[in-house]
Formats: C-alpha cells, structure tokens, sequence
C-alpha cells in the first residue's frame, strides 16, 4: 500500500527483532522434552438458537450430574461456599464453530453487551451516536477493550473482596482499528490518511487508549454499567504517571517534560493484566514501539549505544509511526511521539529521544482511589508486557511475578520480589504503597528451557559476567539492564520463544501457564535466520489450509506450563511442558493435532488466559487469522492436569538430501470431553479478551475486541459494507459501526459459570 504508514494492517505481535544467536526452542532440536498433552474427545455440537432480540445465540445443554471438584481458594484466602451437588463443571454442551455476525454461548446461558467504545462514563457526556463524530473521549470507555479486572464493592460502595453484586471493571483499551494511518471508524469520513495528520483527529485517537476504571452493578438480575459513578475514570497519553522503582531518576528516562526522570505521560498499547495481593490493577504496555517514529538520519544524530537499543525494540530511523501522530502540531503532546535527537543537550532534556525509554512496564493503579499517583513498576522490567500473574502466597517468602514478552523470538521472565510476603498487607488501606514494597525491589530473571524437560532462571543483574561483559551493548547499571531486559536477556543466553502471550497461575498447584500464539517461521530445513526448525517443545512444522491459501509454520500455537521447583517463588530452577496445542480437528492427528481436538475443542492461536479462582477452570481465548474460514475467535474452558503426566512421541520429518529429523516430545494424559469444551464464539473479526469473574464465578465478563477488523476503510460510509455491524445488531446502542464491547455472562439458573 503507497501509504506514508508501511505498518498498516501488520500483526505488530507479529514483529521480530531479537536478532541475537541465543538458543531458540529449535535448539533443543531432536532432544527429549517432558510435554504434557490435553484432551481428547468431544461432545456433538448442539443446534444454534436466537436469543429474544438481543441477536446472541446458545447451544444445547447437559443433563450430566458428576460431582464438582472442590472450589480453589480466591485470592486473599477466602473459600467459596461447596457447590450444589447435582453441579458438574464443564457440563454445558459445547459451542460449535461458526462465521455468525454474533455471540454464541451454550444453552442456559446468557451474554449481555455492557459496555462498549465510547459509552460516556460521565454524566455531562453525551450518547454515543457512533457516526464518527462523537467527541470528548476523553470521558467515554475507549477502543478495544482488552484484559481486565472486577473489583468488588460492598453494598455501601466500599472496598471488598467478596462483593458479587457491585463493582468496578478495570479495563485496558489497547489499540484502535485502522487501516493505514487514521481509526476510520471513530471519525466521520474515515479520517485522514496522508501527513500531516489533524489535532482534532489524533486527539481523538490518543484518548481512545488507555484504561477505564467503570462501575457495574447487577440491578435485580441485570447487570448494567453507572454513567455517573464516583469511581468512573479514564487513563489516557494526557494522563501523569510516575516512574517508580530502579530506573526512576536515571539519565535513559529524562525528557523535555520530565527533566528528572521522574514521570511520564499515559500508558499505551495496554494489553494483558493482573491484580495484586493487595487489590490494586497491574496493566502490560504491549506493542508501543510502533506508536514512534525517528529521522532518517538520526542514528548519526546519536552516535552512540541508544541506536542497539532503539533497533532492538523495533524503532528503526526512518520508519514510520503507526498513526502519524508526530504531526499534529507543535504542542509536546504530538512531538514526544517523535524521538528524534533534535536537542543539543548531552541528557536530552531539551528533546524527547529518551521517550521510548519511559514505554513498555507494568503499570499499576488503584481502582478504588482517583487520588493515588499511577505508577510504572519499573524492577519488572521493560519488554511487550502481556499480563502479570502472581504466583502462590506463602507468608514469610517472597512474592513471584511470571511475566511474557510478545513478540516472535523473545523471552519469559520471573520478577522475585525483596519483601517478603506479610498476610496482613492483603487489606493494607494505602495499596499503592503496598506496590512500592513488593514491586520496587527485587530481582529480574528470564528463562532458559532444556531439552530434558527442565530449565533455569538467570538473573539479570549488572552483577553477572556475562551482563557486565556483554560485546553488543555496554550496560551502564542495573536500570540500564532492566530498561534494555531483552538485550540482558540476550547476553545471558535465555531461549527464544514464539510469541509469549498471557500468563496465568493455576491456583489448584500454582503452575505457570503460557499462551504462545503462533509462528508461521517454524520450517523443517530453514532457509533464513527468522525461521526455526521443529524441536522438542515446538515440534510442529506443518502446511495448514486457510481456503486455498497454504500456512507454513506452526500457524495453530500452543499453551506451554511450568512447575517450580521445591524452592517456590525463589526457585531457579523448573519443569516444563506443552499443555495443549491449537490445530483443526481434521488435521493429521500424528503431525498436527497432537492433542487429538475434535470439533467441539478445535481452535487456533490461544491468547487470552486465566484460571477461575472459583471453579479453577482454565479459560483461554484465540485472536486468530489462520482457521477463519471456518470459524470467528472463540473461548474454551478445560479442567487441566499437571505437568508431566504423559507419554512420549516421536514425531519425525523427511528432509530433501533424504535424511529425516526426529523430534521426541510428550503428549500427556487423554482427556474426555468433559474436560475441554468450547463456550463462546465471538462475531466476525473479532479478537476474544479480557476475562474476569465475580468472586462467587457467577458472573464471567469478557471483552469483544475489534469487530468487523477486515472492513474496508472505504466503506466506512456504507454500513451493508461492514463485515460486522456487532454490537449494533444485537440491540445495543445508536449507529452501525462495530464496536467493542464488554459483555456479561450468567447462567440462566443462577449457577456458577461454566458449570
């Protein structure tokens, strides 16, 4: 496209700049892996019924009575009540797959849309007439929603942790939809898609990210969201936040607006989440290089080291900015997205070069309290942060933070903190003080997986030889190695993973579970160093159909887990295998589809994740390009096993001078369908995110992100021409255009979701 944005329409996941010799996952190439398969079986996919005129549909149910497994703990220790007796988790009949502009969920279900961009969250707000030429959005939900988190309240509106009838969503909006420069469908013509761009319109655009803080409440069976709440609150790129922990102060984040190095402007590109002990929203800045841009010739400009680093998180000099946001304006507010050494001091606080030094943290915020400072958590590194899981508490140790970068060949990591765990902090009155305590200090590790199943985490410490050492990069300190983490990461020798999404901790025995999207540059004799052959945990190399458009790679993903060793939070050491990997039911089951999916479990490139901490289902979601020809991205719920509990396999591959590779992995325990069922397909073109629960799991909240993505921006004026008019066409709110939107799940007999 002759388009000044030459990333436009690009997966920015998809981007692939750790170009060091470090072992990828290939490496351990024909070695023997402990891998762990799931599920096998399936229930008969039910017939698709019409909901009233909300335009939601359901599949048929179960009639199973199996005892449910004991409820996991919530966080902060509290127990749900035993369920019912006749209750049978994952006792729903599962969803079949389907192109359907709508959401579908079993049979005695019901999915309410509840928020979506650009409902006011204020009470001086206008509606949302969704024709492009809605303003203020400042206060209004912004663009695609993604992870998420329900904090609950009591009765009276106070703080609570067992609350199941009001509370607060905390929610990241992490990007808008565009083809090219503008987000077509928030403007009115589609927006401007040439340089420069105008304020009117890239305000608009950096209002959309960022987070919203909403209450809901459910108001006699109904669950809805209040406009005019007190807790009501929009994060945006005008939004002050503080610097916190090792790096606050040091030369590499000191800019024109923050000579210091002590704050920043906003948070963006907002994707996955986590919730603290102490009841506070952690929130991942994900794929933020690309909202930049820098001259062609500023690499001359610098003249020194911050050129690795600026190449190694993605901004080349002379690439283009996603949106063009540079050029609305001489207001700071559009220059910082230029960075560019234009100044002449020698610690550039007279430009913004250093700006893309304060992107990619864990932000955290509290989202009962307006009045307390956002802070970036900077000891945990700076990386495309996905989400934050916290593993178990234990009194007495420390607090661990399992963490993944998200991009094609980068690395996981483990934050340990200094303090160690006090029960009592739980219900501490000032929570961001508490983040201070646990997240300031610490120590940063990145892992290393062995081909026997086993691995280590390195410390990424100044300290180490190998770090102090380094031949590429010459680190100053220890903020510099945690604000360039992959280049430490690199220097240590961690192994190279495919695209490590969000993490979750299952709560039933505190494994660590990894989403790991996909990998189209997975090849059984590669022929570029992008490409990787198979090897032991990513043993797949396979041509997948999409109509009559051949997929190479690894084009379905996988969920990969952990298991500490004795020592817990502080262990440097681990075992490891592959829960499940994605594939089309029909697909060679001894190649492809490993874990034996049939057409009630069938998906493609897992996301999303989390574990119920009332059920301890294990719930993940696909933002998917490779099987939707067949089906919209959806949402699965499976009851896990452990790590280790399989079999081996050797898979092997000819090779064209006649010789074959083989590939020994593990595929674990069969599982039956009553352990892995899909719930929830979404409308067309959309991505499934976010999934969070009241504390009693009778309410589930998930997030549509990006409906009706594939449209044209040309036919932003014609609505018969969206590919999806959803939520619109399920009687939600003013207009055509799609939306995103979070919707609310129950159960029609007040049961526990998923049961």
């Amino acid at each position: 496209m002759n388009k000044p944005n030459d990333l436009a329409r690009i997966d920015h996941d998809d981007l692939d700049t750790n170009n060091s010799s470090n072992e990828h996952f290939s490496a351990v190439l024909e070695k023997r892996l402990s891998r762990r398969n799931l599920l096998r079986g399936g229930a008969a996919s039910a017939a698709t019924a019409i909901l009233g005129s909300m335009g939601l549909t359901a599949c048929g149910g179960s009639d199973h009575d199996d005892p449910a497994p004991a409820p996991a703990p919530a966080p902060g220790g509290t127990t749900p009540p035993n369920p019912a007796p006749t209750e049978k988790l994952l006792g729903f009949t599962a969803v079949g797959k389907s192109l359907a502009d709508s959401v579908s969920v079993p049979a005695g279900y019901t999915a309410t849309v509840l928020y979506a961009l650009g409902d006011p969250i204020s009470n001086t707000t206008a509606a949302y007439r969704n024709d492009g030429t809605d303003t203020d959005f400042e206060n209004r939900a912004g663009d695609h929603h993604d992870g998420m988190e329900f904090f609950s309240l009591s009765d009276t509106g106070g703080v609570s942790t067992t609350g199941v009838t009001r509370g607060l969503l905390a929610m990241n909006h992490e990007a808008t939809t565009n083809e090219g420069l503008p987000s077509f469908f928030v403007h009115a013509n589609g927006g401007t898609n040439s340089l420069p761009r105008p304020a009117l319109e890239v305000d608009k655009e950096m209002a959309l990210h960022g987070l919203s803080i909403v209450e809901v409440r459910n108001n006699n069976g109904k669950w809805e969201y209040l406009q005019g709440s007190m807790f009501n609150r929009r994060v945006h790129q005008q939004t002050e936040v503080q610097i916190s922990g090792p790096v606050r102060g040091n030369a590499l984040v000191k800019t024109k607006y923050s000579p210091d190095g002590t704050k920043f402007r906003g948070t963006i590109n907002n994707c996955g989440t986590g919730r603290t002990p102490w009841n506070t929203y952690l929130s991942g800045e994900e794929n933020w290089a690309g909202y930049f841009t820098r001259s062609g010739t500023d690499n001359a400009a610098r003249g020194d080291k911050s050129v690795t680093s600026l190449n190694r998180y993605g901004v080349a000099q002379g690439a283009a900015s996603r949106h063009g946001w540079e050029t609305g304006g001489a207001d700071d507010k559009y220059q910082r997205w230029n960075i560019s050494k234009t100044g002449t001091s020698t610690d550039g606080t007279d430009d913004y070069r250093n700006e893309l030094n304060g992107e990619g943290y864990i932000v955290e915020m509290d989202a009962y309290d307006k009045t307390r400072p956002l802070k970036k958590r900077t000891a945990l590194g700076r990386f495309a942060h996905e989400s934050a899981s916290f593993g178990k508490l234990v009194a007495g140790q420390p607090l661990a933070v399992y963490m993944g970068d998200d991009s094609r060949g980068e690395y996981i990591y483990k934050f340990v903190s200094t303090a160690v765990w006090n029960a009592a902090d739980a219900t501490a009155a000032d929570r961001i003080a508490m983040g201070d305590k646990y997240l300031d200090s610490g120590k940063l590790y990145v892992a290393k997986f062995n081909a026997d199943g086993k691995g280590q985490w390195i410390e990424l410490n100044i300290a180490n030889a190998a770090i102090a050492a380094y031949a590429n990069y010459k680190f100053a300190d220890q903020a510099d190695v945690l604000v360039n983490a992959r280049l430490a990461a690199d220097a240590v020798g961690a192994t190279r993973m495919d695209r490590p999404e969000w993490c979750a901790v299952n709560p039933a025995n505190g494994e660590i579970y990894y989403t790991l999207t996909n990998n189209s540059n997975r090849r059984v004799e590669p022929s570029s160093s992008s490409q990787v052959a198979p090897d032991a945990a990513n043993p797949r190399s396979y041509t997948d159909m999409k109509g009559s458009t051949a997929q190479l790679g690894n084009s379905n993903g996988h969920i990969i887990r952990v298991a500490e060793d004795a020592a817990g939070s502080t262990a440097t050491s681990f075992s490891w295998d592959v829960y499940l990997f994605g594939a089309e039911a029909a697909a060679d089951a001894g190649r492809i589809n490993l874990s034996g999916l049939t057409n009630d479990q069938d998906f493609s490139s897992p996301d999303g994740l989390a574990f119920s901490h009332s059920t301890g289902i294990c719930w993940f979601q696909t933002d998917d390009g490779a099987y939707t020809d067949v089906t919209n991205c959806m949402m699965v719920a499976g009851l896990p096993g452990k790590v280790g509990d399989g079999k081996k396999v050797t898979l092997t591959y000819p090779k064209t001078d006649g010789s074959t590779l083989s590939v020994d992995t593990f595929v674990g325990k069969a599982a039956s369908a009553d352990t892995l069922k899909r719930f929830l397909v979404g409308p067309v073109g959309c991505e499934l995110t976010g999934i969070t629960e009241t504390p009693d799991g009778k309410a589930l909240f998930v997030n549509i992100q990006h409906p009706g993505e594939t449209t044209a921006a040309a036919n932003v004026g014609d609505a018969a021409k969206f590919t999806s008019q959803w939520p619109a066409n399920a009687g939600y709110g003013a207009g055509k255009r799609p939306r995103s939107a979070t919707i609310v799940i129950t159960k029609n007999d007040g049961g526990r979701i998923g049961s």
